[in-house]
């Protein structure tokens, strides 16, 4: 299945892959005309590739916090968030490489009450900074277990951030509502109080299945 976020870049890559195609078959030199066809082959099979959109099977569990992207956990964190959640707060950190996929799906079933898009730098994801001065999407659900702030954040190479979300929007947890494409990183912070993290750095994730955080017992 391809996603539908990436309609517009398929058919870019198409046409593109097309003109290669047209010119290695004007083109009587061997090298040159077998050249544009692995990349014409090479084109097609990344962004095919990147554009995948697997069906994803969320946890039927409540109190819990789903990872919005697959990727890498690079950081677990200790943080203040004074935007949504609104003091002290665990922030875990998804690194999404070329080859992942890059759909993004609702990490908790509630209502869209914060959404704001941040003009900024393209430092690399990775970078402690990134989360602060790089292009992002910042997106609030209040659940009944408590607010979520969630963020899409663009890095070196990722220079495209989509989303179809709007304030007061109702949303469930593993539905998609976007992308980054690309590559980069997603942000996921929650009030340090309820939540308790149950990933580790390094651990692979899934969007919509692997269980970012569950809720503490009250």
């Amino acid at each position: 299945m391809i996603t539908k976020y990436g309609y517009n870049t398929i058919g870019v890559a198409l046409i593109i892959i097309f003109v290669l195609i047209v010119i290695s078959l004007l083109n009587s030199n061997l090298y040159v005309k077998w050249s544009l066809i692995v990349l014409s082959v090479v084109i097609l099979i990344f962004t095919l590739n990147f554009f995948r959109d697997p069906e994803r099977t969320t946890p039927n569990r409540e109190k819990i916090v789903v990872s919005p992207a697959d990727g890498t956990v690079m950081l677990i964190k200790e943080v203040v968030d004074n935007k949504f959640v609104n003091g002290d707060a665990w922030q875990i950190s998804v690194f999404m490489s070329p080859l992942n996929v890059h759909v993004n799906r609702i990490p908790i079933s509630g209502k869209v009450e914060y959404l704001r898009y941040v003009e900024g730098e393209y430092l690399v994801a990775y970078h402690d900074k990134a989360d602060e001065r790089n292009e992002r999407s910042e997106i609030g659900i209040d659940s009944k277990y408590g607010r979520v702030l969630f963020t899409q954040v663009a890095g070196a190479v990722a220079r495209r951030i989509v989303y179809d979300l709007n304030i007061g929007d109702t949303v469930k947890i593993g539905e998609r509502f976007g992308m980054i494409k690309f590559g980069s990183r997603v942000d996921v912070i929650v009030d340090k109080s309820s939540w308790k993290p149950m990933v580790s750095v390094e651990q692979k994730v899934s969007a919509g299945e692997t269980i970012l955080f569950e809720k503490i017992d009250d």
